[in-house]
């Protein structure tokens, strides 16, 4: 659907990521004719339901370095997700039973929009779609278990992202974007852009030096200072709670912990 100020109308697609497969999309999505929705009362799936990559990156927030003690890394740090982790804007996220750290993470998303293999700074900037929302929820006790902290990263059904891509064309995190992540009414995180340590254009860079990036993959560019692993006493998720994920002009979440 494209989102015109209170209302949605059908491109004609299943989700985001189809659209994207086609070079057209942009024209395809302007030129829209469907069915019309309000807004108000619309159910978001996961932006992208069936990308072909996750990929997230830590430790890339210069706060949030400090905070977890790290020195600042010549490299992105990566991780993968799958699709099955990913739930939409307003879904609950599912509290394993198994972890009893489980946090919060605010990410600035990128969304493809371009296949794109060893990018030049301009090919790897017009690759990207857009950008929307997301929380990287995190289960500290797994993720520590060994040195390779997949495994506390990819939980199913945890992982917020949506509500809708902004299109890069209108909205850049350049300028600065404010990014913050409450808990029940309280701010834990709050930030902003600025304080990426690599910015989403130098992620498009690396990854596909790698790999081809591919329409509707999605890249989490990292969380700000104020996780619940950072602070004292240190402050997990709890059943009931509720998570709202914000980054200015670019959208929100909120998800409810089941």
């Amino acid at each position: 659907m494209r989102v015109d100020t209170d209302s949605a109308v059908e491109v004609g697609c299943g989700d985001v990521g189809e659209l994207l497969a086609s070079s057209a999309w942009r024209a395809q999505a302007e030129a829209a004719s469907g069915p019309t929705h309000a807004l108000e009362g619309l159910e978001y799936a996961t932006l992208v339901t069936r990308p072909e990559k996750v990929m997230c990156v830590g430790l890339n927030y210069r706060d949030h370095i400090a905070e977890m003690g790290n020195e600042l890394p010549s490299f992105p740090t990566l991780f993968p997700k799958f699709a099955r982790t990913l739930i939409g804007a307003h879904d609950p996220i599912s509290l394993p039973p198994e972890s009893t750290k489980v946090d919060w993470e605010a990410e600035l998303t990128v969304v493809i929009g371009a296949e794109v293999r060893r990018a030049t700074a301009s090919e790897a900037a017009g690759a990207i779609a857009g950008y929307t929302v997301a929380n990287d929820i995190t289960m500290r006790d797994y993720q520590r278990n060994t040195s390779q902290f997949t495994a506390g990263k990819m939980w199913e059904g945890t992982t917020p992202v949506g509500p809708w891509l902004v299109v890069a064309d209108e909205s850049s995190p350049a300028p600065a974007r404010a990014i913050s992540c409450t808990v029940d009414g309280e701010t834990m995180q709050s930030s902003n852009t600025d304080q990426l340590l690599f910015d989403p254009v130098h992620l498009v860079q690396y990854i596909s030096t790698i790999i081809t990036l591919a329409p509707g993959d999605l890249i989490l560019t990292g969380t700000p200072g104020g996780v619940g692993a950072g602070r004292e006493p240190q402050r997990f998720l709890a059943a009931g709670e509720l998570v709202v994920t914000t980054i200015d002009g670019i959208g929100e979440c909120r998800n409810l912990c089941a």
